[in-house]
């Protein structure tokens, strides 16, 4: 393999290295990093930088950091699914899992449009008659040492999936009919693919659901871990309506209901705005139940914390 700057950045030093790719904590790019495989140039994408921290909940993240650990020379790395309602903070775990072990992540997008080369190598034409190969995040990951976080996995076709079953078992690699070559995972590469336990979701098939083990169940957290949540993500934000969100979405919790953290960030940050507005607590109590009402909807309101 050859690594280089893209020769657009100007005053960018070429450098090379042997077979494995550089593991590369944190580095800033100035321009888009180049590795060639097999002749074929490919442009590697960007790590995710996102200021999230993960508060509460150590169980479901020693699970997560146990199950990328290799304890023997012939031992591999599990590919775990996150598994939650929308909103209980899958996508934050697995991106602050990344960073405590103190490597790149790389977020990718699942939806139902997702097709192989979207998950490998995309060609994108580049001038007449040129192609440029454009790595995926995922297989950025798979070449620097990352960590891939497939987001929302069970909304991506059968297809898909199929295209990355050797990377998820002993092998550990992928193939790209686009580019022609076949791609080695770093041995430092992991992933984790998130999944919502709703029903716009499909069913994974069987060979591809071995492959994702462990699964981690990600629940609503405590009390007073929903709360060091929302103390998180709104730093600014007025303790009375953090509480009242607190007590919202815990007596939604004890009703079965879907409402999330995320949700309840929505619901302080709009209630906030509204009440800046406004000078007096009967003004803050609207706030908060019209921040409810527009967010959630109607049947909301019935967990709406009184006096």
């Amino acid at each position: 393999m050859q690594y280089r700057r893209d020769r657009a950045s100007p005053g960018v030093a070429t450098r090379r290295a042997g077979v494995r790719a550089p593991r590369g904590h944190g580095n800033q790019y100035n321009g888009s990093v180049i590795v060639e495989i097999d002749g074929v140039p490919l442009h590697l994408a960007h790590p995710d930088e996102i200021p999230v921290n993960w508060v509460g909940q150590e169980e479901v993240m020693r699970q997560l950091l146990a199950a990328w650990l290799v304890i023997d020379a012939q031992d591999l790395p599990m590919n775990p699914r996150l598994i939650g309602k929308p909103g209980v903070g899958k996508t934050t775990l697995a991106y602050a899992a990344a960073k405590r072990i103190g490597r790149e992540a790389y977020i990718m997008q699942a939806t139902v449009d997702t097709r192989p080369e979207d998950l490998i190598v995309q060609p994108v034409i580049e001038g007449a008659a040129r192609l440029r190969y454009v790595a995926s995040p995922l297989l950025t990951a798979m070449i620097r040492g990352g960590v891939a976080i497939l987001d929302e996995g069970n909304r991506m076709s059968e297809k898909s999936w199929a295209s990355l079953a050797p990377m998820l078992d002993t092998r550990r690699y992928v193939e790209s009919v686009v580019a022609g070559i076949k791609i080695k995972a770093h041995p430092q590469f992991r992933l984790v693919t998130t999944m919502n336990d709703d029903a716009s979701t499909f069913d994974l098939p069987e060979y591809i659901h071995s492959r994702l083990q462990p699964q981690i169940l990600i629940d609503f957290p405590e009390r007073d871990e929903e709360y060091q949540i929302l103390k998180e993500n709104l730093p600014f934000g007025e303790e009375r309506i953090l509480q009242y969100v607190t007590d919202f979405l815990q007596h939604a919790h004890a009703a079965d209901e879907r409402y999330t953290v995320r949700d309840g960030i929505n619901i302080a940050r709009f209630a906030m705005k509204l009440k800046s507005l406004a000078t007096d607590a009967v003004e803050e109590a609207r706030a908060l139940h019209l921040s409810i009402l527009e967010t959630l909807g109607e049947e909301a309101l019935r967990y709406f914390p009184r006096g």
